[in-house]
């Protein structure tokens, strides 16, 4: 099978190219414990700025 007939679909005269398939060696990160740290980050910020003031 040539190279070309297994790209993804390409737009804009090539320069952005989508994929059908899924990137299998990216890091996996739990939504949750993204949430999470943001709410950790928002509650640490509100208290040092209470504590500051």
């Amino acid at each position: 099978m040539p190279d070309s007939s297994r790209r993804g679909f390409s737009s804009a005269a090539g320069l952005i190219q989508y994929y059908d398939m899924e990137e299998t060696k990216s890091l996996k990160i739990n939504p949750y414990f993204v949430v999470a740290l943001g709410i950790g980050a928002a509650v640490v910020v509100e208290f040092l700025n209470w504590r500051l003031v």
